[in-house]
């Protein structure tokens, strides 16, 4: 890809984020957990747009999003306002959205996100409250080359959150940083489970000096992002280095080609006709209700990873790497809580170590298979001698994929650390006649007591208690020394 600095870039996005915390949909009582449900049957008269049904405000939805504006930094609107947004789409049933244009909930927000070891920040535009529409499910999962399209309306009215930045990226790289925090620290305001499918998409606006605004949508997930953005900038400045014009059009972004194709001509404000919905009336917000509010705000990812930093003795990166995901950090101090002992071991140990064999289930997988006290029973071992550094990391692939306890695992792999001196002096003997010439090297260099020390332990397949060997090593070089040494 060019760099950067060749053409001008200009980077903004909208994020649409899921409130799937809450019980029910923005507007009606159908549930807002659709997943798994057959098509079609977590719907009601409401989220279906048939004609004489009203919408209700999930009053929740309204807290949640006055919530993360305060967590922003943003400034709350005086009342909540509710506008119809009209196109005429398939999976929209009432050819409408309810959303908000004219006052959104929450303007001129901030996140300060780090990137390439910088502290940089990026302004929030707006954030709006807003329904989800249905689902469109393509036969062959292409537009273009299915027979027929499907609608699953599950989704309809589910309550979103649109989160427009202002246009302050100019690398996908820079981008993926701050969506991981924005993710952490909607994962803490518990308004998303963003692991879920469908409950973090973005729409990215590119342009390049010379071209006009494209917007790319249909991008599910963070990684997708980068890989959209990337393709889209390279495009976009080919078309400039050949002196083509860029069209101001909406694009796609086909996850499976891994390249961006145009969907339509982009629509300007004043196609959508928005007008105030007038089946919502206004809904005030007092300053005592903001206050309460902003008092019940629970410890964001900035102020988690001082905290955790401080009072686990941790790095600041390994301390941001367990916050990056509310999960992750969850899960540690639930197992030091368990086992306090030498917490930075263990979140060295779960970072590094146990969430290699977790890549395919993410942290699903941690609170599905691994337990935090299955963590905690392996530092004890650890404590306790029972195993040595490299069983346990040995260990994390069978914890990680089997789900079972590291106690049972090292006794049904045969893994428990052998201190018995009387045995060991027994194998450092055999290693002594098998290998005499490293007996003679190690008599004359201290180095060469490694290869000794490492044959017991392969003997013992890794089993000897290595302080324990070392010394039997040793004590055997001497006795030899001394054997060797000229009577006086």
């Amino acid at each position: 890809m060019h760099a950067a600095g060749t053409v001008n870039v200009k980077i903004g996005l909208e994020i649409h984020v899921q409130i799937n915390t809450l019980k029910t949909k923005l507007f009606c009582g159908c549930s807002s957990n659709y997943r798994g449900m057959p098509p079609n049957t977590n719907v009601c008269p409401v989220c279906l747009g048939l004609p004489g049904a009203l919408p209700v405000v999930n009053e929740k939805a309204i807290e949640k999003a006055v919530m993360l504006c305060l967590a922003l930094r943003g400034k709350v609107a005086s009342k909540v306002r509710f506008d119809r947004k009209h196109y005429f789409y398939p999976d929209l049933p009432k050819n409408y959205q309810i959303t908000q244009y004219t006052e959104p909930i929450c303007r001129d927000g901030l996140i300060e996100y780090e990137y390439k070891g910088t502290s940089k920040a990026v302004r929030i535009r707006r954030i709006n409250l807003e329904e989800d529409p249905g689902r469109i499910v393509y036969e062959r999962g292409d537009p273009r080359t299915s027979p027929f399209s499907l609608i699953d309306y599950n989704r309809s009215g589910v309550a979103l959150l649109e989160i427009v930045t202002e246009p302050d990226f100019k690398e996908p790289e820079e981008v993926e940083s701050f969506l991981e925090k924005l993710r952490s620290i909607l994962e803490h305001l518990e308004i998303c489970d963003c692991g879920l499918e469908g409950a973090f998409r973005v729409d990215a606006n590119i342009s390049v000096s010379g071209g006009q605004r494209v917007e790319v949508k249909n991008i599910g997930s963070i990684e997708e992002t980068v890989k959209a953005l990337a393709y889209e900038l390279a495009r976009q400045r080919d078309l400039v280095m050949k002196g083509l014009a860029v069209r101001r059009e909406t694009r796609h972004w086909d996850p499976v080609r891994k390249v961006t194709l145009p969907a339509r001509t982009k629509e300007y404000e004043e196609d959508y006709r928005y007008m105030p919905d007038p089946n919502l009336p206004p809904i005030p917000l007092t300053r005592e209700y903001i206050e309460k509010l902003s008092k019940a705000l629970p410890e964001l990812p900035d102020q988690r990873i001082e905290r955790m930093a401080r009072q686990y003795n941790l790095t600041k990166p390994l301390a941001k790497v367990l916050v990056s995901r509310k999960k992750l950090a969850d899960f540690f101090e639930e197992v030091v809580h368990i086992y306090p002992s030498n917490p930075r071991r263990t979140a060295n140990y779960l970072v590094n170590d146990l969430l290699n064999w977790l890549k395919d289930e993410g942290l699903r997988g941690l609170y599905s298979k691994v337990k935090p006290e299955y963590l905690a029973n392996l530092m004890r071992l650890l404590d306790e001698g029972k195993i040595s550094i490299r069983q346990a990391k040995e260990l994390a692939e069978h914890i990680a994929k089997r789900g079972i306890d590291p106690a049972r695992l090292v006794a049904e792999m045969g893994m428990e650390k052998i201190s018995d001196e009387s045995f060991l002096s027994r194998v450092v003997d055999e290693v002594f006649r098998e290998y005499p010439k490293a007996v003679q090297d190690a008599l004359r260099s201290p180095k060469a007591v490694n290869f000794l020390v490492g044959m017991v332990m392969k003997k013992t397949r890794g089993r000897a208690d290595p302080s324990i060997t070392r010394r039997l090593v040793e004590e055997r070089l001497e006795q030899l020394r001394s054997e060797l040494e000229p009577q006086t």
